[in-house]
């Protein structure tokens, strides 16, 4: 008889960075993988708490600014240093905006002192001065992503990170250069809530996949009728599409083309 699968998943401070929805990120994870057999264990981090070394998968939700400087002291020694070295090794990982900026270098708020992140992702964010609001949609290696923005972060990528996906609608890391988050080895991470991965049943069954894969374990996985996932999908692009179509300032030319179908990789 096979061994039985499991999925250890490490939720990143869930009381002090889980706002816009975020923890739904760790239920799919859980569900998805439960659907196939596979057992998972999520294993709360807060402040305080060491990091395993047992974790297949860590989530890193969004918070405010005085929330992130407590996370980011936290995270200052040991505990950062041993969850860049879990992620090094080839952990998965989904970091989302705050969380995002925290897995970077630093994040400079306005009017405080700079708060260091681990620096697992080669990026740096500024607060800016324009908050980005709205839906997106953007190209990536798992086909057509979409979320949900909410963010004044402007987040600029190092040669050591790769962007995560590109904008098609929407403003991404910093409304200038057209990338949206940031992928190192098996660790995301990006500015869409939404939450993220029930919309995106691709993304979330290649971070278990990945899991897996690190803890030596089978990472093939069945497919799973993901008809709900898909109308999800197709509702947020439509809403994407109608935000880009009324955008002030856009030429007539420009609004009708935004009706068009969104091109695909």
């Amino acid at each position: 008889m096979s061994r039985q699968r499991t999925l250890r998943i490490g939720w990143l401070y869930p009381t002090k960075m889980n706002i816009y929805g975020d923890r739904g990120n760790v239920i799919v994870l859980s569900q998805r993988a439960a659907w196939r057999g596979i057992e998972p264990q999520v294993v709360e981090l807060d402040i305080g708490d060491p990091i395993p070394d047992d974790i297949d998968v860590f989530f890193f939700g969004g918070g405010q600014d005085q929330e992130q400087i407590a996370v980011s002291n936290d995270l200052a020694g040991p505990k950062g240093d041993r969850l860049r070295s879990a992620i090094e090794d080839g952990a998965a990982a989904l970091a989302v905006c705050g969380g995002y900026q925290l897995f970077g270098h630093v994040y400079r708020p306005h009017d405080a002192p700079p708060l260091p992140g681990i620096g697992a992702f080669d990026i740096e964010t500024d607060a800016g001065s324009e908050r980005f609001i709205g839906n997106v949609v953007a190209e990536s290696q798992w086909g057509e992503l979409v979320g949900f923005e909410n963010h004044s972060g402007l987040t600029w990528l190092g040669s050591g990170v790769e962007p995560m996906a590109r904008i098609v609608h929407g403003r991404g890391n910093n409304g200038q250069d057209g990338t949206e988050g940031a992928k190192y080895r098996n660790a995301l991470g990006c500015y869409l809530h939404g939450s993220i991965l029930p919309k995106n049943p691709a993304l979330a069954d290649w971070l278990i996949a990945r899991g897996l894969e690190y803890r030596g374990q089978d990472s093939e996985l069945e497919s799973l009728p993901d008809t709900l996932e898909e109308r999800a999908h197709r509702s947020a692009v439509a809403r994407a599409r109608i935000e880009r179509r009324d955008e002030p300032g856009r030429s007539l030319l420009a609004r009708i083309a935004a009706y068009a179908p969104i091109p695909r990789s």
